[in-house]
């Protein structure tokens, strides 16, 4: 190994090339920062390259798939279409090839520093870069961690073997697998479940002693029935008790609350939803950095942690290990960095998966409006009443909101069906406005479209929804 004779100076250093990583680093050299990036595998990081793209291009070849039957109606489709599952993984690569030049293209246009090579903090304002028989040792005013996290096997789990496979190795497999069990309730689990249902896979879905879908209760409850009618079994709040893997298959033993026992068999089982970051193996921890009993480094609104020079986004912080966290914490970081003053809040950060269709939950949900002793107004607009919703074959869902009945300020919307993610944005915008009902009734929406649900939503609150039934309950207050 080669080692540097003298240390390097650096302005900002980032760990982590990442959607958070590069991020911050564009952000950085748009405030006129000399920014040093350190990447030890492909830029873009696992979302990029292993996670969150890979598993988009399947959801969306996954919903496409599902949309034969209509298509059929419209004169283009036939049943005897195959899926070519070998063209689909060459289209995810050249998807992730052309993003990940694109990334670096971007970094390069912004003369940001480019370096690969493993990180090993040798002080709390060096480190030490190793790559290949190269090591180099850079000083530095600031640094970002943005190292991510690493999936880890539930305890009744000893050992992965070739047919327990983490969510980013689906992406990666041959064939269908002909019985998928999914094991977890997080997006990238329920994404994993109904894609591969789409896409011709028996699926069963088991989720822990802990939990259920992660929404809103009536999104849920849709969910279970979308689920069951596509044929994925689901197992909920089952304890893991044992695992046997052979070269055919795999063998799971759950418990339910009531101490009985039941046994699944399959050809492969995805395990997704516990995550570690990724700290350990660029040696942080031995300076006396702030860390919570889970590993996580604790931060101020400014992502800067108990030491000064050192700031930390993404997974390694506390909080929703997903992109859009990380990708706002960059930019208050550099921000932070920069002399600026932004502070990230994940109040009303979306809840999102790309299910067939998606599911979207932003603010209170029903059951915690209730519980924070709030007299709201709840309604609910059913898509099977919006007029696009029909043209386009896609009629599953709903919109529901939640309304402080003595303010008339908008608690919550959780949205499932097509459009719902996109949509998500405005659910956000509208809540961070503190917006009321006149400030949703008041604009116009293009008709037709999906938005329009949202419109009768908010008038279904005082019973003056266009497309929708009278209740014939008369009551849309419910404490």
């Amino acid at each position: 190994m080669v080692v540097g004779e003298i240390s390097q100076l650096r302005n900002l250093i980032i760990i982590g090339g990442g959607p958070g990583g590069y991020t911050a680093a564009i952000r950085g050299a748009q405030l006129g920062l000399s920014v040093t990036l350190i990447e030890q595998a492909d830029m873009g990081g696992v979302c990029l390259n292993q996670g969150c793209i890979p598993s988009k291009i399947y959801t969306h070849a996954a919903a496409k798939r599902s949309e034969t039957p209509h298509l059929q109606e419209l004169g283009m489709g036939s049943p005897e279409n195959g899926f070519n599952l070998q063209q689909l993984l060459a289209y995810k690569d050249k998807v992730i090839s052309r993003l990940r030049t694109g990334v670096e293209r971007l970094c390069l246009d912004n003369k940001i520093e480019i370096i690969k090579g493993k990180v090993t903090f040798l002080a709390v304002d060096k480190i030490g870069v190793e790559n290949g028989h190269q090591f180099d040792i850079f000083e530095f005013e600031q640094v970002i961690i943005a190292t991510g996290s690493s999936p880890m096997l539930p305890t009744a789990i000893k050992e992965k073997g070739e047919r327990i496979l983490w969510p980013h190795e689906l992406f990666t497999l041959e064939e269908i697998p002909e019985h998928l069990i999914v094991r977890g309730q997080d997006y990238m689990a329920l994404e994993a479940a109904s894609s591969y249902a789409a896409l011709g896979a028996q699926v069963s879905l088991v989720m822990d002693e802990q939990g259920g879908f992660p929404f809103d209760e009536s999104i849920n409850k849709e969910l279970t029935r979308l689920f069951k009618k596509r044929k994925i079994k689901v197992y909920k709040e089952r304890e893991f008790i044992s695992i046997k893997e052979t070269d055919t298959g795999i063998s799971l033993t759950i418990q339910t609350d009531k101490n009985v026992e039941e046994t699944i068999r399959g050809s492969h089982l995805c395990v997704s939803g516990t995550r570690t970051p990724n700290l350990d193996a660029i040696g942080i921890s031995r300076f006396g950095i702030d860390q919570t009993t889970e590993g996580f480094i604790r931060v101020d609104g400014n992502m800067q942690s108990s030491i000064p020079s050192i700031y930390s986004i993404g997974d390694v912080t506390e909080g929703p290990m997903v992109a859009v966290k990380a990708i706002k914490q960059g930019k208050a970081a550099v921000a932070s960095i920069a002399g600026e003053h932004v502070e990230v809040d994940l109040t009303f950060m979306p809840v999102v998966a790309h299910t067939i269709p998606p599911a979207v939950s932003v603010g209170l949900t029903e059951q915690r409006a209730r519980e924070a002793g709030l007299v709201v107004r709840v309604s609910q607009f059913t898509l099977g009443g919006n007029g696009y919703a029909t043209i386009t074959g896609k009629k599953d869902g709903f919109i529901k909101v939640i309304a402080d009945a003595t303010t008339d300020i908008i608690q919550g919307i959780h949205m499932i069906g097509e459009g719902a993610i996109d949509m998500s944005s405005s659910f956000v915008q509208l809540l961070e406005m503190a917006a009321k009902e006149e400030d949703i009734t008041f604009p116009h929406y293009a008709h037709p479209s999906f938005s329009e649900g949202l419109l009768e939503a908010v008038e279904g609150l005082v019973g003056q929804a266009i497309h929708a039934a009278p209740d014939k309950k008369k009551d849309l207050l419910r404490i």
